[in-house]
């Protein structure tokens, strides 16, 4: 089950852009949103042609609707994941499906009053299935974290589960392969806005802003599968650059 899993999920996001976007401001509160866009054409190309099962669904919420709603289920939850679907309380999902406009994305966004006290947002949706339909809930290999303190932001990646991570890589490197015969659009953008001018950043590739208060960077979304840590950053801020 879990080897179908992970196929079919690589199968999406092997057809898919992801944007990140952080905002943050003076007193270090701020918000992100993560917009998964599911390419079409790309998806069709790996031979998963639209299904006939697939209905329209445009459905928001936020995810304490979804404790509140099945309450029933979250007691039978253990602690552990109670604990964690709490964490995630606050996360907004807007989640929309259209096969005859062939038109598929999610977005997560939260807002938070410390970037560190940020869940980790990429798996709200999963475990708000998990809570809804009463699936066991399935475990990352590893957790995207945040730090800011007022004049330098890091973004890195924190290993929970060291076979699981290997074995990930391992998989999505032999797939990348199996892909790279196709035109495949997919893509993964951090676009990031601070309150004070970027002295420098981590990642040469960034592109700032004019007004330097800003930068996007972009990655293809199979090189980040095979290497999420790629995906590691620190930005270091001007002082009294407001």
């Amino acid at each position: 089950m879990n080897a179908i899993k992970a196929f079919l999920l690589l199968i999406l996001v092997s057809s898919c852009q992801i944007t990140e976007t952080i905002k943050i401001n003076p007193d270090g509160s701020g918000s992100i949103e993560v917009f998964q866009l599911r390419d079409e054409n790309s998806y069709m190309q790996l031979g998963r042609p639209l299904s006939s099962s697939e209905k329209f669904t445009d459905t928001i919420f936020v995810f304490q609707d979804y404790i509140t709603k099945y309450t029933a289920t979250f007691v039978k939850f253990n602690k552990s994941d109670q604990a964690l679907f709490q964490e995630h309380a606050n996360v907004k999902m807007h989640v929309k499906l259209d096969p005859i406009q062939m038109e598929n994305f999610n977005v997560i966004s939260s807002d938070f009053k410390k970037i560190e006290e940020l869940p980790n947002v990429y798996e709200s949706l999963s475990l708000a299935n998990s809570l809804k339909e009463n699936y066991p809930v399935s475990k990352e290999s590893f957790k995207i974290k945040y730090t800011f303190d007022g004049s330098v932001f890091k973004r890195y990646l924190v290993i929970v589960d060291q076979q699981k991570f290997d074995q990930d890589k391992k998989m999505f490197e032999e797939r990348k392969k199996t892909y790279s015969k196709y035109k495949l659009a997919q893509s993964y953008t951090l676009k990031y806005h601070f309150p004070g001018k970027i002295k420098s950043i981590s990642n040469e590739k960034a592109i700032i802003s004019p007004d330097k208060k800003s930068f996007t960077l972009e990655f293809q979304l199979s090189d980040c599968l095979q290497n999420p840590k790629i995906t590691n950053l620190e930005v270091v801020l001007q002082l009294n650059s407001n």
